[in-house]
């Protein structure tokens, strides 16, 4: 069953037979399914491939960049058939100042992938009423994808503490903290690397370090503590038999002379007269 599967189910170098007949395309050499279109031929050929050979969605547009070429910019639509299971790029070539017709009236969500070539690349596209940028900040200048733009772009943000917001700026690359030795590395440097001047005799005047001491030092001295550190023995904690008698000892007393001798001794001394300790008469008055 698997066997039959893999028989019947197309792979991307198998291209539909009714592809040989597309008319207003040219095909391109390659095990991949690719066209070359004419830029006024695009919107036509691309609504035969969705309606007729049933290419039913645009996957991507992406743009390609030949400076050498006259017509330097390539844009190249992906376009995938969920009922074939194939899919076929469709590629049209232009210039900086000339644009593609948009294909927003077939798909959609042509208007975003066209503002990213647009972003990237700089192709405009005659007919897509929202050219805006997309990917990149407001007020970039060029455009990132080309092969003549600098790596390093034109413009810089930071934040800055005096103004306390976000600044542009023309890119500034700062070298006063690098340096370049072209010197081959097994050579070495001209210039003294750090810690490298402990290996060079002192110069004429320079302090001289303390002199070690003489003869040998004994190691590990005992210190003058007479108190032990640990407790070695039972003696050097209080404890012991003598606190084992004096303990079971009590344990063995009374509890009335237990509790006789938690009570505190009273002080020395004539004892006050509690207040409120007088007793009342018969008749009802104090004595």
């Amino acid at each position: 069953m698997a066997i039959q599967l893999a028989k019947h189910v197309p792979t991307y170098v198998d291209e539909p037979a009714s592809l040989a007949g597309l008319k207003g395309a040219r095909r391109r050499p390659g095990i991949e399914t690719a066209f070359d279109v004419e830029r006024g031929d695009v919107v036509e050929v691309l609504r035969t491939l969705r309606d007729d050979h049933e290419y039913q969605q645009l996957m991507e547009i992406a743009g390609v960049d030949y400076p050498e070429r006259p017509e330097r910019f390539e844009v190249v639509y992906c376009l995938l058939s969920l009922t074939k299971n194939h899919r076929l790029h469709v590629h049209v070539s232009t210039d900086e100042v000339t644009p593609v017709p948009t294909v927003t009236g077939l798909w959609p969500v042509a208007g975003w992938l066209e503002r990213e070539v647009f972003d990237m690349y700089g192709v405009t596209f005659a007919g897509n009423s929202d050219l805006r940028r997309i990917l990149t900040d407001y007020g970039f200048e060029g455009h990132p994808q080309r092969k003549d733009f600098p790596l390093t772009g034109h413009i810089e943000l930071r934040y800055s503490e005096a103004e306390k917001r976000v600044v542009y700026e023309p890119v500034a690359l700062p070298q006063d903290f690098r340096t370049f030795d072209f010197l081959m590395p097994w050579q070495g440097a001209e210039y003294v690397l750090p810690g490298d001047e402990k290996a060079s005799p002192e110069q004429a005047g320079a302090p001289s370090p303390a002199p070690a001491p003489a003869g040998k030092q004994p190691e590990n001295v005992k210190t003058p503590a007479e108190t032990p550190k640990t407790t070695d023995t039972p003696a050097q904690t209080g404890a012991g038999a003598p606190a084992d008698k004096q303990a079971t000892k009590e344990a063995r007393k009374p509890r009335a002379a237990k509790a006789a001798k938690e009570v505190s001794k009273p002080a020395a001394g004539k004892d006050p007269k509690p207040k409120g300790s007088r007793t009342r008469r018969p008749s009802g008055g104090a004595s």
